[in-house]
């Protein structure tokens, strides 16, 4: 019986579990599976992680105070409507599951918003538990771009599956349940050139999954920890490679590169003018629905990922950016 779950702390503001200020509501309730203990995994970047020393509280930048489940679910209640999406995270143990299971039943029982997980590979049996209980869509992190960084910075720290081609194989065996519902996430700045994250960027939307860009972010106690957030100009680069990408406008084999660097991006002049000026590709990305606010950065800024519409002056910082 789950008794207690991590709340992202914009969310619990939102749901009335706490007080403070926020910058931009977060439009998706994110919340974590809690665990006496850490993770089985041990990503490099991760707070969560079995070899980190970090404040377990922490994921990414964010803090996610442990709450009493049946408080969250009232407030769930109570604030029905003021989500589009409820997002249910998972530390990597034996029985999450079952928890996850727990948690999205008795969830939609309160809150009519569609339910992601995002979770580890998943034997078959429980991808099909996962859509039983009404998991609208399932996402699993790859993080890293290419082969090499994933078996150096996550390794193959849980089993046989725990590789870059376990887990490409792993969001294939997702899709087969849920069709067009599969998301994953890819860090930039974890060591790979824009090139080999444009080539990842292509090869999981061939397969139709759904792409959600993150910067990386040093997190005290983590291994990583003094390593620097990308440059916020490859990061722009990178953004709109994916953005034409997705949208079908151009491909990785018509991008341009130099020295691993994207020096033409394969489409117009007209059509990349069209892009920047609509912002689109420089928000949140991944589920729909979902902004993340603030989770990569200080709301002070630099900006990676806009939790909304960037404004007209922002644009144009973001086009010298890009130039």
């Amino acid at each position: 019986m789950v008794e207690h779950v991590r709340v992202a702390f914009g969310t619990g503001i939102v749901l009335g579990l706490w007080r403070g200020q926020l910058a931009v509501p977060p439009t998706t309730a994110h919340l974590l599976t809690y665990h006496e203990g850490r993770c089985n995994a041990n990503c490099q970047f991760c707070p969560q992680a079995r070899g980190s020393t970090a404040d377990p509280r922490m994921l990414s930048r964010v803090v996610w105070p442990c709450c009493d489940f049946e408080r969250v679910l009232s407030a769930f209640e109570e604030k029905k409507g003021e989500f589009v999406r409820i997002c249910i995270q998972t530390v990597n143990y034996e029985g999450v599951v079952d928890d996850v299971c727990e948690l999205a039943t008795q969830i939609k029982d309160k809150c009519g918003a569609p339910i992601s997980v995002s979770c580890q590979p998943l034997a078959a049996d429980d991808i099909k538990r996962l859509a039983e209980v009404g998991v609208d869509r399932v996402g699993i992190a790859l993080d890293a771009a290419t082969p090499e960084l994933f078996d150096r910075l996550k390794g193959k720290s849980v089993g046989s599956s725990y590789t870059w081609e376990g887990h490409i194989r792993a969001l294939g065996d997702v899709s087969e349940t849920f069709r067009g519902k599969v998301s994953t996430h890819l860090i930039v700045g974890l060591g790979e050139s824009e090139k080999e994250m444009a080539q990842a960027i292509q090869l999981l939307h061939d397969r139709g999954i759904t792409i959600g860009l993150f910067a990386f972010t040093p997190i005290p106690g983590t291994p990583l920890a003094n390593r620097p957030q990308p440059d916020v100009t490859s990061y722009r680069r990178i953004q709109l490679a994916r953005y034409l990408i997705v949208k079908g406008i151009s491909e990785a084999k018509r991008t341009k590169f130099e020295g691993g660097k994207i020096v033409d991006f394969g489409a117009s002049r007209e059509e990349l003018c069209a892009a920047v000026n609509s912002g689109e590709p420089f928000r949140t990305s991944g589920c729909l629905g979902c902004n993340r606010p603030f989770y990569n950065e200080s709301p002070r800024g630099p900006i990676y990922n806009y939790p909304r519409k960037p404004t007209s002056k922002e644009i144009a910082v973001i086009r010298d950016q890009l130039l």
